[in-house]
């Protein structure tokens, strides 16, 4: 697979998560804090979800939800969509588009090892876009 560009060559190994447990509130701070737009939730160390700016809009601020009351859990999109470091960019940039989804966790051994997002995507090969 020479000159193939791989996942694992673009995407972020620092993976920001929270527990399912957490608050909403919790969780946009955090995403405040390193400038994402997205956290993986975690039960333990599996991720069992991912909450994105969209979700926060749609479940706690048109609803007018207190972010406070709020468990992580119950606004997540679930299942978490996944890819593995070594899949070619163009199979992420293929998945994300059939899913309709900006953001994929990369997984290995069953180990949460980073994530792509349309934007690393992008910086990579912007024929994908």
């Amino acid at each position: 697979m020479t000159g193939a560009l791989l996942v694992r060559d673009f995407m972020s190994k620092d993976v920001k998560t929270v527990r399912v447990d957490d608050t909403v509130k919790e969780a946009v701070s955090k995403m405040n804090k390193f400038r994402i737009g997205s956290i993986i939730v975690m039960e333990g160390k599996r991720p069992v979800g991912i909450i994105t700016e969209r979700d926060i809009l749609e479940r706690i601020v048109e609803p007018c939800m207190e972010p406070m009351a709020v468990k992580a859990k119950e606004i997540m999109s679930s299942p978490v969509i996944s890819i593995m470091p070594d899949i070619n960019i163009e199979d992420a940039a293929r998945l994300m588009a059939t899913k309709k989804i900006k953001k994929l966790a990369v997984m290995e051994n069953g180990k949460l090892v980073g994530i792509i997002t349309s934007m690393d995507l992008m910086k990579a090969s912007p024929k994908l876009i």
